[in-house]
């Protein structure tokens, strides 16, 4: 059954996602049908593309995992790989796509719903707005090209972001980079009407107001003088005797989180910031997640957040002191055939 529904509207190619009852959760024939509306209208007699959701919790709250934990638990790695190779090569293309691309992203927008809301040329939010890299807390690496929006976060925004998977409401997502304007929800469908009619994407900033005061902006200084470390032991050692409440916060979501994945994030987003290139990022990306049920904590993260539900992951280290250079290597080196981010959908 489609859960897009792509079509073109005046002057626009219209994307809304409409698997509501999953909170819009990317499967893999999503990805597929998303691509091929890009590849569809990179030609065509539009003017820009609009990205948005069906229902009010979510625009996208991440990847539908299930057939991955599936097929990974009887050893078959194959299908996740695939969906990891078709979900970059899109991310890819809409990171460079020629036309304005509006996406507007109510509610949750996590992992998966990253790669499709905040590569977009005008990312919308609005007062309900909730988005994270959550993937550390699943034994995976932030993907989907995230990694470069971490890495070009002000400061070491980016550090934080992607080791504490913490949330971030739309005032966050603007400073942190994830997004570009607050506009009411309310203001929405008016506001799609007119980029129907004119497209032009000037019609966001027209409507677009200012949004509150951000909360990690706030404890930008905090974040700044402990997560600027080269490894994840440097910035745990960084960490004050006497910890403010942002760092206090920080220090207790990431104890929850696989030490393996916490510490091969720190090098990717040094990684990816030394290139600034979002084919560096999904090619770093790549080389963990595609590892990452075989030898890394990937289906005990699943298990333990998705299908039994206990959140007590037992993790493959019982620290990240545990964690040696060797395991993050193990994850890192480069993977053959290389990943290509070129080519069409199937």
């Amino acid at each position: 059954m489609p859960h897009i529904n792509a079509r073109t509207q005046g002057r626009a190619g219209r994307i809304t996602l409409t698997r509501e009852d999953a909170l819009n959760a990317l499967t893999h024939e999503m990805c597929h049908q998303i691509e091929r509306a890009l590849d569809a209208w990179t030609d065509a007699d539009i003017d820009l593309v609009i990205i948005d959701a069906a229902g009010d919790k979510a625009f996208c709250a991440g990847g539908d995992i299930q057939r991955m934990y599936d097929t990974g638990r009887i050893g078959d790695f194959r299908y996740g790989e695939a969906f990891w190779r078709d979900e970059y090569r899109l991310n890819a293309k809409m990171f460079h796509f020629p036309k304005p691309v509006v996406t507007l992203m109510q509610g949750f927008t996590m992992g998966g719903g990253v790669g499709v809301g905040c590569h977009g040329s005008h990312r919308v939010v609005c007062d309900t707005s909730q988005i994270a890299l959550p993937e550390v807390s699943i034994g995976l690496v932030p993907d989907v090209g995230g990694s470069l929006i971490l890495a070009r976060a002000p400061g070491r925004l980016g550090e934080y972001l992607g080791l504490t998977a913490d949330r971030m409401d739309a005032a966050d997502a603007i400073h942190a980079g994830f997004a570009d304007y607050y506009v009411p929800c309310d203001a929405w469908t008016a506001l799609v009407d007119t980029l129907c009619a004119s497209g032009d994407p000037a019609a966001v900033d027209a409507v677009a107001t200012q949004a509150p005061d951000s909360r990690l902006a706030a404890s930008q200084p905090d974040i700044d003088a402990t997560f600027g470390g080269e490894s994840f032991g440097d910035i745990q050692r960084a960490m004050p005797a006497d910890l403010p409440a942002a760092l206090a916060h920080a220090q207790k979501r990431m104890e929850r989180h696989s030490p393996l994945a916490l510490c091969a994030t720190v090098g990717l987003i040094h990684k990816v910031r030394l290139a600034d290139r979002i084919e560096t990022a999904l090619e770093h990306e790549f080389r963990f997640t595609a590892r990452a049920m075989e030898y890394g904590d990937f289906l005990e993260g699943i298990r333990a957040a998705i299908i039994d539900r206990d959140r007590r992951p037992q993790w493959r280290h019982n620290g990240w002191r545990d964690v040696t250079g060797a395991d993050v290597l193990r994850m890192t080196y480069p993977i053959r055939p290389n990943l290509d981010l070129t080519g069409a959908a199937p």
